[in-house]
């Protein structure tokens, strides 16, 4: 989560990738949610995690699949708050708070809000604000949300519609009354998209009972997702009719799928819950593998080192090749400072799972910080692949311009610096950095021809 390379102290560093914003202020598709809570906004932001990133792809993709998306293309965030909402944006991008992660009691109820999502993709709702939102950044789109939920929070949402420029036509009922008109839409889309992969509805119908009864319980402090789409009882029935004679209803999903699921709510309790929450919810006496998991990652957090690895340890004599596991001890061995006994965890784990491109990040961070001349060509080569897959990951690219810098490449540093900054949507550093760039670049080599690229797009900027 901080946007600046993680220390080797304190918890949130491999995990928590970087904090995109300190205030959040998340949307739903179609409209403002409200205000984030006060704890939550200590801990807030977009967080990165590649195994609990590639459990939700494993979940997601048949149905991006069956509802005629480009999969790989489909960009999922996990976002720090503890409320339940979910959320699509900016064109192909799903938006799931890790609060309807951890409150969810099993894979099925996350695949049927994940189907409801990918209806609203599929059916190109509210694309006056998508085409507003495809071409900006992660920040920015959570900023363009954030002004307009303030509006809300004031009570008088042609603020925050103002304060984000979207002009004075987007307005909180503008919003509320789209969603009311896309939801049923939304759900109908998800069910013949689960119906499509043979998956069972039940799940999504769980997930708006468990809604309904906070609907009950908890008047106006409910949940943002019921802010936006609205729970009203056609809804449930309709789903519960389509429970009622689909034929995969009492299908069950594989196995693995509620594995990962109990291990992703173990990690993200783990991490973001105080410890003696932790252990009320996963008591030493549960010796299962997502209890051993939580355990390890929250005695981690409070320094009692030698508790978390006797855990780590536990999990990965059962396991010896779980490259999550194998990341996981090396993270918590990274953050202590032992810095080289790290690293051969992490290579295992980027041997066992070489297309994960948060794992070549971390291969080469923990290179980096060996600070050991004979790791830098290899945290290079690791850092090009992960660019290679994600190209507009800006912390991949703050890590290849230390690399190329350490190793003399200065042009090729200010054109990694010149990436970073046009992931960030800082066009007028990116434009000053692809100059630096150009200025020692073989003129027609590749490098110098993405650097004209930044130069192009970066022209008519004015931030």
């Amino acid at each position: 989560m901080p946007g600046r390379p993680p220390s080797r102290r304190g918890w949130n560093g491999l995990f928590a990738r970087r904090l995109i914003a300190g205030a959040l202020i998340l949307a739903w598709l179609a409209g403002p949610i409200g205000v984030i809570p006060a704890q939550a906004q200590a801990t807030g932001g977009l967080i990165r995690d590649a195994e609990i990133e590639a459990t939700i792809r494993a979940y997601a993709e048949p149905l991006f699949t069956a509802a005629g998306l480009d999969a790989p293309f489909v960009q999922v965030h996990l976002i720090n708050d503890d409320r339940i909402n979910a959320f699509v944006a900016g064109g192909q991008q799903l938006f799931l708070n890790t609060g309807l992660l951890m409150k969810s009691k099993n894979a099925n109820q996350v695949i049927g809000v994940i189907a409801h999502e990918t209806g609203h993709m599929a059916g190109g709702h509210l694309a006056r604000l998508q085409d507003e939102l495809r071409n900006r950044t992660i920040e920015s789109i959570i900023g363009l949300v954030a002004g307009i939920g303030a509006g809300v929070a004031a009570g008088n949402a042609g603020v925050g519609a103002g304060a984000v420029m979207l002009g004075q036509d987007i307005t909180r009922r503008g919003f509320l009354q789209y969603s009311r008109t896309q939801e049923s839409s939304a759900d109908q889309a998800g069910m013949k998209f689960l119906d499509a992969t043979h998956q069972s509805s039940r799940g999504l119908l769980e997930f708006f009972q468990i809604l309904e009864g906070e609907m009950a319980l908890l008047g106006a402090n409910q949940d943002p997702y019921l802010q936006t789409h609205p729970l009203v009882p056609e809804r449930i029935d309709a789903v519960q009719a389509h429970v009622d004679q689909s034929p995969y209803s009492n299908d069950k999903e594989p196995a693995e799928f509620d594995i990962m699921h109990d291990r992703m709510v173990a990690k993200l309790v783990g991490f973001l819950k105080p410890l003696n929450q932790v252990l009320q919810q996963y008591p030493t006496s549960d010796q299962s593998v997502p209890a051993r998991y939580a355990r390890a990652i929250a005695l981690f957090r409070v320094s009692r080192l030698p508790e978390s690895l006797n855990e780590m340890d536990s999990l990965l004599r059962d396991a010896p090749n779980d490259p999550f596991f194998l990341e996981q001890k090396g993270q918590i061995l990274f953050q202590n400072g032992r810095i080289k006994d790290a690293l051969p965890y992490y290579k295992k784990a980027l041997d066992l799972k070489p297309t994960e491109p948060l794992l070549r990040q971390e291969v080469a961070q923990v290179m980096l910080e060996t600070e050991d001349p004979q790791y830098l060509k290899s945290a290079i080569a690791n850092l090009n692949e992960a660019t290679r897959l994600e190209p507009n990951d800006a912390s991949s690219w703050r890590f290849m311009a230390v690399a190329q810098g350490r190793a003399g490449n200065l042009p090729e540093a200010a054109l990694a610096q010149a990436e970073e900054q046009l992931a960030r949507g800082k066009k007028k550093q990116a434009k000053y950095f692809a100059n630096k760039a150009m200025d020692g670049l073989p003129m027609g080599s590749p490098s110098w021809q993405r650097a004209q690229d930044i130069l192009g797009v970066s022209e008519n900027d004015n931030d």
